[in-house]
């Protein structure tokens, strides 16, 4: 009988302040691959509400095989969250503009001559776009990859999401000051910035931007140069293929 199981070697991982260029420190771990990580970095980009720690399996698997991998939580989320966060108006973009170009320059001023990855699940792989040091970035692999928008949500589930993410959400997070999706058991809280952002997106993401900041969004979007390789499931209800081709037409 054949061992298909991958093990994983014992990597370990040190603990990092990421110091983003407003001023705001993100928690993070660094894992250094074998092989002196010889093959490559990778940035790990979560999910909307998920912690970094979800992917710690997956940064040690890779950390295995030759990469450094960073592992991050966005401002407002985990190793991230402030002491206090109702109140806490964070932004959705923020994630993109601030707090995934702090890893890419931390990754980059570490090794400049060793590829750069990407690995982006959900919203983490549309972050990148948002980014002034995209054009750092090598290659890209995203998973369920884009922004939330209701208009693809998969239709059999389509009144359910609409309800729980563009009437419960927002009429909480006004509430709370934030939206304690912990407490539902939906996924982890979120800043108010986030939350609202998220229900009241439209089809073009960029008409969430401030009409004076748009152009240059777009422009961003328009630098990334690096290989994509987008892939969903066929029952993500969020990553439908819709979703998935509105997000790499930018």
């Amino acid at each position: 009988m054949h061992d298909n199981v991958l093990h994983l070697k014992p990597i370990g991982c040190e603990e990092l302040a990421i110091p983003c260029k407003d001023g705001v420190v993100l928690g993070g771990h660094l894992w250094r691959g074998t092989d002196n990580g010889r093959r490559g970095q990778v940035i790990i980009n979560p999910a909307t509400g998920v912690l970094a720690r979800y992917y710690h399996r997956y940064a040690q698997f890779l950390a295995g095989r030759g990469f450094d991998v960073l592992t991050y939580d966005y401002r407002g989320i985990g190793a991230s969250r402030p002491a206090d966060l109702k109140g806490c108006d964070y932004l959705w973009r923020d994630w993109g503009e601030k707090d995934f170009d702090a890893a890419v320059r931390l990754m980059h001023e570490e090794r400049r001559q060793r590829p750069l990855l990407v690995v982006g699940h959900s919203v983490g792989g549309f972050l990148p776009g948002l980014a002034a040091s995209a054009p750092l970035v090598s290659r890209m692999l995203t998973v369920g990859a884009q922004y939330a928008w209701c208009g693809d949500y998969a239709r059999r589930h389509w009144l359910s999401m609409f309800w729980q993410w563009h009437i419960v959400m927002p009429a909480l997070t006004a509430c709370c000051g934030y939206f304690p999706g912990r407490r539902l058991g939906w996924l982890e809280d979120l800043p108010a910035g986030v939350a609202r952002e998220w229900s009241f997106r439209g089809p073009r993401f960029e008409k969430s931007h401030p009409p004076r900041e748009r152009r240059s969004a777009l422009r961003r979007m328009a630098s990334v140069s690096a290989p994509i390789l987008a892939v969903t499931m066929t029952d993500d209800a969020y990553g439908t293929l819709s979703a998935i081709r509105r997000t790499l037409r930018y």
